[in-house]
């Protein structure tokens, strides 16, 4: 059975299949801040979703990041780095995309199995 939760004419937030988790892409709470401000409240979201989701950072099977400009990798990975759970590093891809909107400087889609699938 697919589950969607959240959802509007384009995506769901949040789709369940399986005991898997799949998240719509997340960018920041508030995009006039920097990448590290940026990357933290993007990840937050992820916890805040995974959590509605029946999961968490150690269940992520997979992150895709996208950058608008590699001259933040640096500084993303600092906030990244210290928010996945040693040892429980995701597949992980990381990219230079073009942004929705020009003040966003990074998003990320995330896969993950449930803590408890039905």
């Amino acid at each position: 059975m697919i589950q969607r939760i959240d959802t509007k004419q384009r995506m769901s937030r949040i789709v369940k299949h399986n005991g898997t988790i799949y998240l719509c892409g997340q960018v920041c709470k508030d995009a006039e801040q920097g990448i590290k401000e940026q990357t933290a409240t993007m990840l937050e979201k992820v916890d805040e979703l995974l959590l509605q989701a029946g999961s968490d950072r150690e269940h992520i099977l997979s992150a895709t990041i996208y950058i608008k400009d590699m001259q933040y990798f640096s500084e993303m990975n600092e906030v990244w780095d210290a928010w996945v759970p040693e040892g429980y590093a995701p597949a992980r891809a990381c990219v230079e995309a073009a942004m929705a909107r020009d003040a966003l400087l990074v998003e990320i889609s995330v896969i993950a199995a449930e803590i408890n699938p039905a």
